[in-house]
């Protein structure tokens, strides 16, 4: 089992950024500043394959976990990025169980699930593990996190966090925002409160809802023992400050 899923599988907590920009240093700083996971975005972000092999093989180096965000429950996106040796998925826009349980077998070998079979992927090192070694270790690392971006998927997530194989659900208050035209200060209090009913339903189930946050004031404000720091808002931030100190 991987040590992300591991903590997470016995309550513990972990916290990780989320990188849309293609910067393999800035990988390896999360991994030398002791960060647990990064989580690149290939759904926003504009990381190719190829990129993407880069940022793994820098976080290896460093002992992060990783996590993908594809850019659609797409299975072939999925397969990808799982055979490039990312320890796990966070697919957007998943509302329903069926569509969370549709990620799972896109992300899994049988019998839980039918991903493609390829014994010489960097994720399989190369041929270098047996077939058998290689379909007990995917199943015990892999790990599904669906993404919760509408009020549909708030309401529905003790059934989507109940699916088989789902190890944890992420909220995307932006898209939530939107979807609900809750842009003002009254929807962002009906945003807060789809997320409050979801984080409820997670501890009902034993699985964490990854929160994603700008500072350490709002890590804390969420009460999330899973957590993921918006890095472009962190350095934005920090490079604003250095302005304002300076004029």
């Amino acid at each position: 089992m991987n040590r992300l899923k591991r903590t997470l599988a016995a309550g513990g907590s972990a916290t990780g950024v989320l990188l849309r920009l293609p910067a393999v240093g800035l990988v390896e700083l999360a991994g030398v500043a002791g960060l647990d996971f990064v989580l690149l975005d290939c759904e926003h972000g504009p990381a190719d394959t190829e990129q993407v092999q880069h940022h793994l093989n820098a976080a290896d180096a460093h002992g992060l976990a990783t996590l993908v965000r594809v850019g659609s429950a797409e299975p072939a996106l999925i397969l990808r990025a799982l055979d490039l040796g990312a320890q796990g998925v966070v697919v957007p826009h998943v509302d329903t169980a069926e569509q969370a349980a549709a990620v799972v077998t896109a992300a899994h070998y049988p019998p839980l699930g039918e991903r493609g079979f390829a014994n010489y992927t960097r994720a399989a090192r190369f041929g270098s593990r047996s077939p058998a070694d290689y379909l007990d270790h995917a199943a015990a690392t892999t790990m599904v996190i669906p993404m919760l971006e509408t009020a549909q998927a708030c309401d529905n997530a003790a059934e989507i966090l109940a699916v088989p194989g789902v190890d944890a659900a992420m909220p995307g208050p932006a898209d939530l925002a939107v979807s609900m035209g809750a842009l003002d200060d009254d929807g962002h209090r009906r945003v807060g409160a789809a997320i409050a009913a979801a984080g409820a339903a997670a501890e009902q189930a034993g699985k964490p809802l990854l929160r994603i946050v700008g500072d350490a004031a709002a890590a804390r404000e969420t009460g999330s023992r899973f957590v993921v720091y918006n890095l472009t808002q962190v350095l934005l931030t920090a490079l604003r400050d250095l302005v304002l100190t300076t004029r």
